[in-house]
């Protein structure tokens, strides 16, 4: 008999079981499986049933293990909804589930919250022999198998760096699992490129503070903006923007170069992409 419930650790963390939904997709369906090696799992859980969210304020998503057991993903607060026609699709997303975006469902903002962070790909349920119910309450009691131990990322190298806002705010706030990946970002200047997935504008910044890369990029997570004047606009206007947010490098530079040498190739790149003409840099 267990003696640890999942809605055991809800109601620890201050969240009321009655208002949350639980969600358990499955590695086994196609179009989840795509989109979740794209890195899409949160806009994947956010196209529903227009009615789907009625009576719930959060939903915990979990990803399927072996057997009937399941992993803790994330727990997003559900915020309004607009509909899923075709021009709604999030830039990126697999075929096999754009093609689902109709008109006749609906597309919900999803904010991923920190109630239980510490524990998001480490908590283990057993979902119980209903599986085919992908959708439960969060009174159903769900016992709680295992909490396992964080394997650490390997740094896939600098030309490699491509990430959404949500990737990166992961790797800057668990140094213990991606310890390669500070050391690496902390160790070098760089001109970087944020783009707005869903519009396609640049925005193109440099790195050049004590601890390199690491603490510029930083900075966007504790902000969502880095105190760049557009994106603050952006985001005054549509607060969940940031999502959309995707980061990459446009050029590795040895920190024993001079600032200016660094703010002078980063006019180089703003030249080259135009970022300051059609993208997000004001100067």
């Amino acid at each position: 008999m267990a003696i640890l419930y999942f809605s055991d650790a809800l109601r620890k963390v201050g969240l009321d079981p009655k208002k949350v939904m639980l969600i358990r997709h499955a590695l086994s369906d196609e179009g989840f499986k795509s989109c979740a090696d794209a890195g899409m799992i949160r806009e994947y859980t956010s196209h529903q049933k227009t009615d789907f969210a009625k009576g719930y304020e959060y939903w915990c998503v979990f990803v399927s293990g072996k057997g009937t057991l399941a992993k803790l993903y994330a727990i997003y607060k559900v915020g309004k909804h607009g509909s899923d026609t075709p021009d709604a699709v999030p830039k990126g997303m697999p075929e096999i589930e754009a093609e689902h975006f109709l008109g006749n469902d609906a597309l919900f903002q999803l904010e991923q919250v920190d109630y239980l962070k510490e524990y998001e790909n480490k908590l283990v349920i057993d979902w119980g022999g209903a599986t085919r119910s992908w959708y439960q309450k969060g009174t159903t009691e769900k016992p709680i198998i295992s909490i396992q131990q964080d394997e650490k990322k390997i740094f896939n190298g600098y030309e490699n760096l491509v990430l959404t806002y949500d990737q990166l705010k992961e790797i800057v706030e668990n140094e213990t699992v991606y310890s390669a990946w500070h050391v690496a970002l902390k160790a070098v200047y760089a001109i970087y490129l944020i783009v707005d997935a869903e519009t396609g504008k640049q925005y193109v910044g440099s790195a050049y503070n004590s601890d390199g890369l690491f603490g510029r990029w930083s900075c966007y997570v504790a902000t969502k903006h880095g105190n760049n004047k557009l994106m603050k606009d952006e985001l005054c206007k549509q607060p969940e923007r940031y999502h959309a947010f995707q980061f990459s490098i446009l050029q590795i530079l040895p920190k024993s170069i001079t600032d200016k040498e660094v703010i002078k190739t980063e006019s180089k790149w703003k030249e080259k992409l135009l970022s300051t003409k059609f993208g997000m840099n004001d100067k």
